[in-house]
């Protein structure tokens, strides 16, 4: 729950585009939703930021305090985020930057905003530095009339993330390969972004399969009862897929000592399970949501 006068910004924020007066008059601010890392429950948190080309910065100050934000550990439990930017809102993937990448970007952010500099000096602990990538405004939003293409779009986003989470993790492993000289010390486990990447993959797809079996598929059984195999299958599929990202899950708990090829066989179990189910589902399922509205009417 944001204190009063962080609320007190964050409303003045939303009814003016951005612009907000007070303390942080002509400051570069966003709002950044977070969802709690024990609680599940969203957390609005206005902060400053720093624009760097397709990206922006925010950096985890807690003014100079020696343990972190709290919205820092929410995102780093929960990738998935809410930004607000002027009258601008988005969902993106917040991954805080490591090593020489982080050191290099937080003299960027220090370079617009001195005062994080004091506020390092002030503690001992290294002050994260999150990337939030903006949206591309060369792909906008496709316009989904029917329940069958809300699917089928939530089912190409799986496809895209799991890709990235592929390209990400051969790039990363080819980079701790490349480590193994003298005075070389590897970087660390499977890097932040990776992690970030699998699991804010691996909460949409369980979100998505847990909104299937409660909601969706018992609703299409009442109308199509000649189908239950077909439902009974996806519902095995989504445990038996549910069961490797578990194990996805414990190898980034123990993210210093990731084994590579153990974290690839797992990745390409998954990767062959899911492919097939969804193409499964897209067989039997798509033509029943055809004429089905989306959104649906109120």
């Amino acid at each position: 729950m944001p204190s009063a006068f962080q609320q007190s910004v964050i409303d003045e924020f939303r009814a003016n585009a951005g612009k907000v007066g007070g303390p942080f008059a002509g400051s570069d601010l966003l709002l950044l939703t977070t969802t709690g890392a024990r609680t599940g429950k969203p957390h609005t948190t206005p902060l400053g930021h720093v624009r760097d080309g397709d990206r922006l910065l925010v950096a985890g100050s807690n003014l100079g305090a020696p343990h972190h934000p709290d919205w820092y550990h929410n995102l780093l439990a929960r990738p998935t985020v809410q930004v607000e930017l002027g009258d601008q809102e988005f969902q993106t993937l917040a991954v805080p930057a490591e090593g020489p990448a982080r050191d290099e970007l937080f003299a960027r952010v220090v370079a617009e905003a001195p005062g994080y500099a004091e506020y390092q000096a002030a503690t001992d602990r290294v002050l994260p530095v999150v990337v939030l990538h903006l949206p591309d405004p060369r792909e906008p939003a496709p316009t989904v009339t029917s329940l069958a293409g809300k699917l089928t779009e939530v089912h190409t986003w799986l496809r895209g993330q799991l890709a990235q989470v592929h390209a990400e993790t051969e790039a990363h492993f080819a980079t701790r390969a490349a480590h193994r000289g003298a005075g070389a010390p590897p970087p660390p486990g499977l890097g932040l972004q990776i992690r970030q990447r699998c699991l804010a993959f691996c909460q949409a797809l369980e979100f998505h399969h847990t909104s299937e079996d409660g909601h969706v598929f018992p609703v299409m059984e009442g109308h199509h009862p000649h189908l239950g195999h077909v439902f009974d299958r996806l519902r095995d599929e989504h445990r038996s897929i549910a069961a490797v990202q578990a194990s996805l899950a414990a190898l980034l708990a123990g993210i210093s000592i990731a084994e590579p090829e153990r974290f690839r066989t797992e990745l390409a179990r998954m990767t062959e399970e899911l492919t097939a189910h969804l193409y499964y589902e897209e067989a039997e399922i798509l033509p029943l949501l055809a004429d089905v509205p989306w959104p649906p009417a109120p």
